[in-house]
């Protein structure tokens, strides 16, 4: 959990560049709401978690890892995704290796370069 913990803090702190490019950070996780309330509480985390205790939107993105939690239950593998306002998915980094995670900076170039090819 500490990398998890890691990356969710990397993000909290580079929210306010997330924000200058009108990109909003969300997280998605199959926990309880309660677990997620807690979660950030205790973390200090201000951007929005969002509870798929049922997995359902996890399953529509394709990373629902069946029983790959410490106690057999359903978790979702490592991804990050950037969404536009439509809904069409623009970016992804997906990985089965809980270890590996998106840095904040590759999803803020990940903006930049989808800005800049917009621009073109």
């Amino acid at each position: 959990m500490t990398i998890l913990h890691s990356e969710l803090r990397g993000f909290e702190r580079s929210l306010s560049e997330f924000h200058a490019r009108g990109v909003e950070v969300v997280a998605i996780s199959a926990d309880s709401n309660e677990e997620s309330r807690k979660l950030c509480a205790s973390r200090g985390y201000t951007y929005p978690f969002l509870s798929d205790a049922k997995a359902d939107m996890i399953r529509r993105y394709g990373v629902l890892h069946p029983h790959g939690g410490a106690d057999g239950q359903d978790i979702a593998r490592p991804a990050e995704f950037l969404v536009d306002a439509t809904g069409t998915i623009k970016w992804v980094n997906l990985t089965d290796d809980l270890r590996v995670r998106a840095r904040p900076e590759n999803a803020l170039r990940a903006v930049d370069q989808l800005t800049l090819a917009a621009a073109r």
